[in-house]
Order: C-alpha cells, then structure tokens, then sequence
C-alpha cells in the first residue's frame, strides 16, 4: 500500500496525516511513502547526503504514524514538484515542470524494485 502527497512546510500535507491517524490498527502489512517536494532541488540535488536528509525529514511524520499503526515501511519515493506557496508565485514558482518524465522514470523504477521485494 502506498501512502503519499506534496510537502507542505517539512512534511505530507494534513488530509493525509490527518487520514493515517484514522487508520486502524494492524499486524503484516508493508507500505511505502511517496511525496513531491518544492525545495530548490538544484541546490539539494548537488549534494546526495542534505538530499537524502531532507527526504528522511519531510517523511518522518507520517512514518512514524503509519509505523505506530503496524505498518513496515519498505521504501520511500520522493522528487521535485512545482511551488508556487507564498511569495514565489509571484516569480511563477520554482520546479516548474516536475514532476517531469524523468520523475516519473524514476518513480517506475522505484515501483517494480519493490515489487521484487
């Protein structure tokens, strides 16, 4: 089962989180999380480490809810997404275009890797 939206301010948007605290509890079920994030991912994206961290960071609510729940998280997915919060509207946003076919590329390749899990 997956799990996944846009990051909003470090973490998934609320209706989700709010939607895993809802969930019942339960034994031997694995989930994977997935998100687009609208970080400056030309800077990120430089350097593997900060980029990883970041990820692990705006995925860390809703893992420990979901893992609270019984679930075993198996992988986690995450690439650029067009931002236009705040003031960057004004500019037009940052990421525009992404997710893009290489997003999506990547996100195929993540997909048939846990389904040889």
């Amino acid at each position: 089962m997956g799990f996944g939206s846009g990051i909003d301010s470090g973490k998934h948007y609320t209706p989700l989180l709010e939607f895993a605290d809802a969930l019942p509890g339960i034994t031997d079920k694995k989930a994977f999380i997935f998100s687009t994030f609208g970080a400056p991912v030309n800077l990120l994206s430089r350097d593997k480490e900060k980029y990883d961290e970041a990820i692990t960071k705006n995925h860390l609510a809703l893992k420990k809810k979901l893992q609270l729940k019984g679930y075993e998280i198996i992988g986690e997915f995450s690439c650029a997404g067009h931002n236009t919060n705040r003031f960057l509207k004004l500019f037009g946003g940052i990421n525009k275009g992404r997710p893009n076919a290489e997003d999506l590329k990547n996100a195929e390749e993540f997909a048939q890797n846990l389904l040889k899990q």
